[in-house]
């Protein structure tokens, strides 16, 4: 019996290892394959979206290119894959993406159940709704939403958060369910819907695409908290790193005020935070640890600036979205982003 116990654990345990091993050599593999497979947005303006001649464009996209400069010091070795929100998790797990960088919401099931690993926040958003304002002029509130029907993606932590609110604010609602992110665009266009709902971020991008972006206000009411994070497999802990630390970057490089105008500058540097960061410091291995080089972040900011820089482009103040950097300032600015040190 205890032989027989034995051999059961030993073979579950070796079952473990190899199912461990299997998705462990991301890196490896994306060298050697020369690019990185990023999982993205169908096509969210601002975040991610491709133009008339499908060239991508977005602050994730940027994210993603970030990671192939990290690896290759070429920001044109990341594909991408585009995904919709019920695709996205299947496509990680099954190793048809490398990385997955879609404004996904970190949970502690997508975390624990779902064999998924988030290496941090790169945009902190919260629910939001949307009306046409000529045709519901006196909605200024989601609390006056009630019996109203609303528009939503399926597949979401939309939907559950939802639900949540207008039941703790005893409101009735009837959701017009989609699976993908155009059709519900085109749905709630028609008006098909009276509302629509989704993180405030999107519905920024969501209301340029519509045929009177004008008409359109997105309300005030944040209903959720929605860390969107950089998520790769679990049981990989190298190219989970890698995902991480070039996050990191981004935001050391913009507290430090290095930029894509002066890096080639900073390096020349004599602060020691500096030198380690961009790899300057005598016999440093921070970058060799990672699996990469050691002037792994001057390929970083060379290629797409720090985080500032991605934020503002894409997204900012100097974007057609015109979203302020709110919480998502740095943490010496009041807010939460917060790079963790590199050293």
């Amino acid at each position: 019996m205890r032989k027989s116990t034995f051999l059961k654990l030993a073979g579950l345990a070796a079952l473990t290892f190899t199912t461990s091993a299997a998705v462990a050599g991301t890196l490896d593999d994306v060298k050697k394959k020369g690019f990185v497979q990023c999982g993205t947005n169908t096509g969210l303006p601002g975040f991610a979206a491709p133009n008339d001649k499908g060239e991508w464009s977005g602050f994730d996209v940027d994210y993603c290119r970030a990671v192939a400069s990290a690896i290759f010091g070429d920001k044109t070795k990341a594909k991408f894959t585009p995904l919709n929100a019920k695709e996205r998790f299947t496509a990680l797990q099954s190793g048809e993406i490398d990385i997955l960088i879609r404004n996904t919401t970190w949970t502690i099931s997508r975390d624990t159940s779902l064999g998924l690993e988030f290496a941090g926040v790169n945009y902190y958003d919260g629910q939001g709704f949307m009306v046409n304002s000529k045709k519901l002029p006196d909605i200024k509130s989601a609390l006056q939403l009630s019996g109203a029907s609303i528009c939503v993606q399926a597949g979401t932590t939309t939907e559950m958060n939802m639900a949540d609110y207008f039941k703790a604010n005893k409101m009735e609602y009837n959701p017009v369910v989609f699976e993908k992110i155009e059709e519900a665009n085109a749905a709630y266009d028609s008006g098909r819907c009276d509302a629509y709902t989704t993180d405030q971020s999107s519905l920024y991008g969501v209301r340029l695409s519509l045929s009177n972006p004008d008409d359109h206000m997105v309300l005030p009411e944040i209903i959720s908290k929605e860390p969107f994070g950089v998520v790769v497999r679990q049981g990989d802990a190298q190219w989970a790193d890698v995902a991480r630390w070039v996050h990191n970057a981004l935001l050391n490089a913009e507290e430090s005020g290095i930029t894509q105008a002066n890096v080639e500058e900073m390096k020349k540097s004599d602060s020691p935070e500096i030198k380690r960061l961009l790899g300057t410091e005598a016999e440093t291995k921070i970058g060799v640890d990672l699996g990469l080089e050691n002037d792994w972040v001057v390929k970083i900011i060379k290629n797409v600036g720090n985080y500032g820089e991605i934020f503002e482009r894409n997204i900012g103040t100097g974007s057609p979205l015109k979203i302020a950097r709110g919480i998502n300032a740095l943490w010496t600015k009041g807010g939460l982003q917060y790079g963790i040190p590199i050293r």
